[in-house]
Order: C-alpha cells, then sequence, then structure tokens
C-alpha cells in the first residue's frame, strides 16, 4: 500500500488548509472594503454621537470591550475605518485611554495577520529564499541584520499601506516577539495624536466642521515623530561600525 503522504490531493489539501485563515482574511479584506467603508466612517461617529456617549456613560466596561473588539477586526480583516476607530478612541475614553486602547486592539489584530501570513505562506516563502542567491538573498540579509530598525520604520513612517506592514515581515520570517514589540510600540507615536483629535471632537462637531487629520503633518508633531525614526536608525550606524547583529 502506498504511503497517505505520496498523495498529491493530500497536498493539495493540507496546503489548502494552511492558507485558508489568509485566504478568508483576504475576501472579508474585499467584500469589507465595498461595504463597510459608510459604516466606520467620520460621518457614522458624527451622526451616532449622543447613543455613543450615553452608551458609555450606561456600561462603560462593555464599551471598552466592544471597542476592543471592533478594532481588532478592522486590522485582523483590513476593513476600512482604522483611523475613524482610533479617533473614536480618543473621543470616547480621552486622549490617552483611547491611545492606549487602540494601540492594544491594533497589535493584537496585526498580530492575527501575521500568523495567519506566517502559518500559510511564511515558513515556505523563507525556505526558498534562503536557498536563493544573488540579489534577492543579500537583500533578505540586510533585513535580517536590522530587523528592529526595519521594524520601527516600518511603523513610525507609513510609507505602505497598515496592511502590507503586517503581511512582509511575517514572509520574511521576523520572530514574533520583534514583530509584536516593534508594532505596539511604533504605532503609539501616531495613535496618539489621531486620539488627541478625537478627544478635541466634541468641539469640532460643535461647530460643524471635520476634524483635522493632517495635524499628522505639523511640524510640532511632525519633527519628533521624525526624531524617533533617525533614532530607530542609530542600531544600523552603530553595526555598520562594530560589525554587531541584532539580538
Amino acid at each position: 500500500m502506498s504511503d497517505m503522504t505520496d498523495d498529491p490531493k493530500s497536498g493539495s489539501k493540507s496546503g489548502l488548509m494552511r492558507n485558508l485563515p489568509l485566504i478568508v482574511i483576504l475576501g472579508v479584506a474585499v467584500v469589507g472594503a465595498f461595504t463597510l467603508r459608510d459604516y466606520i466612517s467620520f460621518d457614522a461617529l458624527r451622526d451616532n454621537r449622543e447613543a455613543l456617549i450615553a452608551f458609555r456613560d450606561s456600561h462603560f466596561l462593555l464599551t471598552t470591550l466592544s471597542f476592543l473588539a471592533a478594532y481588532i477586526l478592522i486590522v485582523a480583516f483590513s476593513l476600512p475605518g482604522a483611523s475613524a476607530a482610533t479617533l473614536t478612541g480618543g473621543f470616547l475614553f480621552g486622549t490617552f485611554g483611547g491611545s492606549a486602547l487602540s494601540v492594544t486592539a491594533a497589535t493584537l489584530g496585526a498580530t492575527i495577520i501575521f500568523l495567519a501570513a506566517r502559518y500559510g505562506l511564511g515558513e515556505k516563502l523563507k525556505a526558498h529564499i534562503d536557498a536563493s542567491e544573488g540579489k534577492v538573498r543579500k537583500i533578505k540579509e540586510g533585513l535580517d541584520e536590522n530587523q528592529w530598525s526595519m521594524l520601527f520604520l516600518l511603523r513610525l513612517v507609513p510609507v505602505v499601506p497598515f496592511f502590507v506592514a503586517n503581511l512582509v515581515p511575517a514572509l520574511l520570517a521576523v520572530p514574533l516577539h520583534r514583530y509584536v514589540i516593534s508594532t505596539f510600540l511604533g504605532i503609539i507615536p501616531g495613535s496618539l495624536v489621531y486620539s488627541s483629535v478625537g478627544a478635541g471632537l466634541g468641539a469640532v462637531f460643535e461647530r460643524g466642521e471635520s476634524p483635522n487629520l493632517g495635524v499628522i503633518f505639523e511640524p510640532h508633531i511632525l519633527l519628533p515623530i521624525l526624531g524617533l525614526c533617525l533614532l530607530s536608525l542609530l542600531p544600523v550606524v552603530i553595526k555598520a561600525v562594530t560589525g554587531k547583529k541584532d539580538l
């Protein structure tokens, strides 16, 4: 009798099961992009602000848990409305309370994507990259030597969509602890900014205006963030001089 592990159909089923979590996430993300855009937005927050405040005042713990769960789902399934959710956190829980909840939920949601991608594609892709030669191998080695710096830069400077920033580390076999720590710490500055904007939405609503999300580009906010980016590059400079690698 032949070994069942040699059955091509068994191998394809195994591959499908490994990729199923990522397939589900991508499928929900596509559907959500077309169906939820009007439900998770600044306009929705403005129109329902009184009901949200009343519910928070009557059921604070339930509101907190519901916010965490909703934010985790938004990030885990790459649904539209992460910025609006951060504003809502600031609006309901204040600058620091909202930021703490947003950062925690975003990190948990991002970790779900990371693990789904790692489980489905990461190990196989890592094996291909490790076996490759030339430029691909050199890029991989360069990233490996500077993972902490690159991960922090990826979070501090959002040059790629958050969804992509969640997937790339998984596909490059970044250790889970580095991913979680850099994600949590790296998104704190931006979260604080948007949560502070959310905390001031009451006055904005009364004036009938829209929040200034471009505030993050104002010098008094942008310069400290750029300073953090330069700080994250410091280990790269040190390694270039000493030859030491990341721990």
